[in-house]
């Protein structure tokens, strides 16, 4: 019986080892052999290619919050970014560049208490053309109520819808207006009417990144916060011999003037619409067709592309206020060529009327020779 006894006792002690290892085991904390539950979201994914440029990198927690977030780019230089107030998600605070490749860290902190890493890489697209963009006015400037408002591409945009998208126009009185494409490469914007005066206008062209088609991107975002200035008008009454200034619909200067022949529909001043584009303390004129070279006249203010200036020319002056006898130019006394020189900004309308012969409307700035109605379809949007 003593054996049997001392037999059981130890078979006893020898379950009581087992028992104490698994409990000994099962101190661990609960749940510690489960995974994190903090997950990590990236936008655009990890391993992504062709991502654009243009578009802010965003990364995402669930079920925890962000510790931190860094994206590099190959240069090892952190992209800017922030991590929003409720810490689930982080985002990028600047443009990216073509064809690189960056690379995403970060830590978070799980609802279990659990912390969880974020690796990855992407890389941006790498464009086949990059296309640069000017803007008209540029910033500072004061310019008449009749200023288009134009953007330029060194290459044909084959997206014009996508382009166009890209661009806004706010200004200080509200006024609503239609961009129209003129052709692949340049796009204007005007109102219905004639621009307030003193308006404020800021123009954003977010053109860095915008796919054209065929693989060309824009090169770069271009702004542009001008003036309009006071309203004023040339009107131009073929047949009167005069040329007279308006401001805000009255008349502050009329001036003897000659303008083109009258009986000549390749020579006449002709009806239309036009714009101040450029002016010229001295300009040179040139027609080998009519027999002339390196004429020089002073104070020269073009208003079509088409050959037509408001300019000096006392060598004319037998006719100016009597006959109409230039070339398609308005001719005026010197000193009212330099009165009304001086007077003139880049966008003032130029309004002529009278004329045998009315100009198509292709000789740039032709804008307001379109019927607003018909520059309306010329938008791509």
């Amino acid at each position: 019986m003593r054996k049997r006894v001392t037999a059981l006792l130890l078979a006893g002690l020898v379950l009581a080892g087992c028992s104490a290892e698994v409990q000994s085991g099962s101190a661990k904390p609960e749940g510690g052999d489960k995974p994190p539950v903090a997950k990590f979201t990236t936008a655009p994914a990890d391993g992504a290619t062709e991502v654009p440029v243009n578009q802010p990198v965003t990364v995402t927690v669930a079920e925890g919050t962000i510790d931190e977030v860094t994206l590099t780019n190959p240069e090892g230089k952190a992209v800017e970014g922030k991590v929003a107030a409720d810490k689930k998600t982080w985002s990028s605070a600047e443009a990216l560049g073509y064809g690189k490749s960056y690379t995403y860290a970060g830590k978070a902190t799980g609802t279990d208490g659990k912390k969880v890493e974020l690796k990855g890489a992407f890389t941006t697209v790498t464009p086949a053309s990059v296309v640069r963009a000017t803007l008209f006015p540029a910033d500072d400037q004061t310019v008449g109520v009749a200023v288009p408002i134009m953007v330029q591409f060194d290459a044909e945009v084959t997206d014009r819808a996508a382009a166009e998208k890209a661009l806004t126009v706010t200004n200080s009185a509200n006024v609503k207006g239609s961009w129209a494409w003129l052709n692949a490469k340049e796009v204007h914007y005007r109102p219905e009417a004639y621009w307030p005066a003193n308006t404020k206008v800021h123009v954003e062209a977010k053109l860095y990144g915008v796919h054209y088609g065929g693989g060309a991107y824009g090169k770069a975002d271009v702004t542009s916060d001008f003036t309009i200035g006071r309203n004023q008008v040339v009107k131009i009454e073929t047949g009167s011999h005069q040329l007279v200034v308006q401001r805000d619909g009255q008349t502050v200067a009329t001036y003897p003037a000659s303008f083109g022949k009258d009986d000549d529909p390749e020579l006449t001043t002709p009806n239309g619409t036009f714009v101040v584009m450029q002016k010229d303390a001295q300009w040179s004129f040139d027609n080998p067709r009519y027999g002339y070279t390196n004429v020089l006249k002073k104070w020269a203010v073009r208003f079509s592309n088409h050959g037509e200036f408001i300019h000096e020319n006392n060598d004319n002056a037998g006719n100016i206020g009597r006959v109409n006898s230039s070339h398609g130019c308005a001719n005026l006394l010197e000193a009212d060529a330099k009165a009304y020189y001086d007077s003139a900004l880049i966008g003032d309308p130029v309004e002529v009327t009278g004329s045998i012969t009315t100009l198509p409307a292709q000789y740039d700035w032709y804008d307001w020779q379109i019927p607003w109605a018909q520059w309306q379809t010329m938008s791509a949007l």
